[in-house]
């Protein structure tokens, strides 16, 4: 028997499983635009492989789409989880390298890694 899952579904399965992923706290200084507005800058807060917080002053809604633009890399894609107090959790679209999670890192190194569980 065969069956077929989207790579959305395959994603979901993915993150789930990764919420007790690493996450380090860091502070970036990004843009963040939600779908179909305009983008304002913001402080990512926090970062794992499979998404990130940041400060939002405008209430976001889950399920909403969103690009997070750090310094020296492309936009990426994201959708809201959560938002609390003024901060908003976002999973990418898709899973960060490790690689390119490391070099973000490297960049902002932060308090350490943490995991929320």
């Amino acid at each position: 028997m065969h069956s077929t899952t989207t790579s959305r579904s395959r994603y979901e399965l993915v993150s789930q499983e990764d919420r007790c992923a690493p996450r380090t706290r860091i502070s970036i200084p990004a843009s963040l635009r939600p779908s179909g507005g305009r983008s304002f800058q913001t402080q990512v807060l926090d970062l794992s492989l499979g998404g990130f917080s940041a400060q939002c002053v405008n209430r976001m809604h889950v399920g909403s789409l969103t690009w997070l633009t750090l310094p020296g890399l492309e936009s990426l894609q994201g959708e809201v989880v959560w938002w609390q107090d003024n901060i908003v959790g976002c999973a990418f679209q898709n899973l960060l390298s490790p690689i390119v999670h490391d070099n973000i890192l490297a960049r902002f190194r932060g308090e350490g890694v943490f995991r929320p569980c």
